[in-house]
């Protein structure tokens, strides 16, 4: 006999966008012996909370498995039967860097402690079969993507009329400084981007710029959208000084409403470019509790 533990780990970018932890390591622990009896048979949520140097050390000798998660944060362990129908796993995660930085070798490791709880068990043929699932809130998410230096941005890009989504278009972000891209994706059916990057992008080996007296820790934003080659949208560089563009927060959504037709580059201030853009109609929460 043994045990079969399936189920999926993501996080939240915010209240209705999720993000898969691509690479992410999920392990698995024996007890420790210091649960009382009667321990109740649910899930219980403690974390994540992020576990020191000698946290994982101490219990490195109860480690039962380990998987890494695939592109859609899916993952299966399994393991021998060792008594455990009705005690309680130790879960925990750990990364060592973000699904888009591209690292040679390793990378920095951190571990956070998910979850503590007693898996509802089902008999199949000759093994144990139950499921996890857990979702990190967009909070505590972004307080990861930023210990890594990195940002994820969503969003969807619409029309004014009809304000449908629009696929199969190329969604640009550029920082404001240098005027640097950033990233690049493409719309899916609905509409909907994700964007992703790091420090790597916004410096290119080279020192931060500085900024209004402060070192730039995050860039100040702004979007360009094509079809194919062929622009279709631009945003003045200006509005990137406007709330929730400038020193982006590490998980932001911004919807894009499209005009028409292409923005014309105009020489005009802080106040026309608000005017001629329709940049940022419904903008939503960066962070959004869970």
């Amino acid at each position: 006999m043994c045990y079969l533990l399936i189920g999926n780990i993501s996080a939240l970018i915010s209240d209705d966008c999720i993000e898969p932890l691509v690479n992410a390591r999920l392990r698995v622990y024996l007890p420790n012996g210091s649960y009382p009896t009667g321990y109740p048979k649910r899930n219980i949520f403690n974390g994540p909370g992020q576990l020191s140097s000698a946290d994982v050390a101490a219990k490195s000798d109860r480690l039962l498995a380990e998987a890494t998660l695939d592109e859609r944060g899916n993952f299966t362990l399994s393991w021998e039967q060792l008594h455990l129908f009705t005690e309680p796993l130790e879960l925990d995660l750990c990364f060592d860097r973000m699904p888009e930085q591209q690292v040679s070798g390793k990378g920095t490791e951190r571990y956070y402690h998910l979850s503590t709880l007693v898996p509802h068990w089902k008999r199949s043929l000759q093994r144990y079969v139950a499921a996890f699932a857990y979702v990190i809130p967009a909070e505590n998410w972004s307080q990861i993507r930023a210990s890594y230096g990195t940002w994820v941005i969503a969003g969807a890009v619409r029309r004014i009329s009809p304000r449908e989504g629009q696929s199969q278009l190329r969604v640009e972000v550029y920082n404001a400084i240098g005027h640097r891209l950033l990233a690049s994706t493409s719309t899916d059916e609905k509409g909907r981007y994700q964007l992703r990057f790091g420090r790597r992008e916004l410096t290119s080996g080279r020192l931060m710029l500085i900024r209004d007296y402060r070192q730039s820790t995050a860039p100040d934003v702004y979007f360009k959208v094509y079809r194919n080659n062929r622009l279709l949208w631009e945003e003045g560089a200006e509005l990137a000084a406007m709330p929730g563009r400038k020193a982006i927060a590490p998980c932001s959504v911004i919807n894009i409403n499209m005009q028409q037709r292409p923005v014309e580059k105009k020489s005009a201030g802080y106040v026309s470019g608000l005017l001629s853009s329709w940049a940022v109609v419904g903008r939503k929460s960066s962070l959004v509790s869970y």
